[in-house]
């Protein structure tokens, strides 16, 4: 079993030594999911919530955040970050909003805490925002999605099942748009957690995957923290190719 980098030999805790590594880039991505009632989910949508507008405080506090994260956890390296960035996602079947937090530096360790760290207190920013109408709003699902750089490589969260699956009555047909992937599953959500799932299962790294194909990782980063709604059409055919499967698969 690997030993815990932040123990010593006697199981003190300490900052670990990384003045021997390389230099590299760094990105992480993360995210949380805040579940709110219907009046509030509808007031921070319509920007009618009490203290104003709830998205652009979220994405400030979550930019400070990930700035000062070495003060909030103990452990962590102060880092110069080259980029902080909070996305949001309106999840309408569920009331919910989707916060998307990317870091990105050029540094000797990775940036990890720093987009779970944006994430969360974009997440609890909301919560700050509209708990006028709902105290009752929960924050789950924060979680690492993906992070790229240094020794240990490029990592990918597995899908995580929320949503039902449509019985074979009411399931939607595929549709194909002009220069996106067909969506064989219901939603961009359910897609993109298929993609997940099998970049997973077959144990796909989005930098070599994405290198081996002749496309950018941004690519692949960007659809799977939700930053892009689809992958084109041309891009999913090459990663297809090199995975040996049809296109389609890569979403079921």
């Amino acid at each position: 079993m690997k030993k815990l980098s932040h123990l010593d030999a006697q199981g003190t805790a300490r900052m670990v030594d990384v003045s021997n590594k390389d230099v590299s880039a760094r990105e992480a991505s993360a995210e949380a999911v805040i579940i709110l009632s219907d009046d509030a989910f509808e007031a921070a949508k319509t920007g009618n919530a009490p203290k104003g507008d709830v998205l652009a405080t979220a994405r400030i506090a979550g930019i400070m955040a990930a700035k000062k994260t070495p003060d909030l956890i103990p452990l962590c390296h102060p880092l110069a970050l080259s980029k902080a960035d909070i996305e949001f996602e309106w999840l309408d079947e569920r009331c919910a909003v989707r916060v998307i937090a990317t870091v990105k530096c050029a540094g000797r360790t990775g940036v990890e805490m720093e987009a779970l760290t944006a994430a969360s207190v974009a997440a609890l920013t909301i919560y700050d925002m509209t708990k006028a109408l709902d105290k009752g709003a929960v924050i789950e699902s924060v979680k690492l999605l993906t992070k790229s750089g240094g020794k240990s490589g490029d990592y990918a969260a597995p899908a995580q099942k929320v949503f039902k699956t449509p019985s074979s009555s009411t399931r939607a047909k595929p549709k194909v748009i002009m220069n996106e992937v067909a969506a064989p599953r219901p939603g961009p959500l359910a897609q993109r957690d298929a993609f997940r799932e099998f970049m997973a299962a077959h144990r796909l790294r989005p930098t070599q995957w994405a290198k081996d194909a002749g496309v950018q990782p941004a690519q692949i980063l960007a659809y799977l923290t939700g930053q892009s709604r689809t992958l084109t059409a041309e891009t999913a055919k090459k990663l297809a190719r090199v995975a040996k499967v049809r296109v389609e698969d890569m979403y079921r």
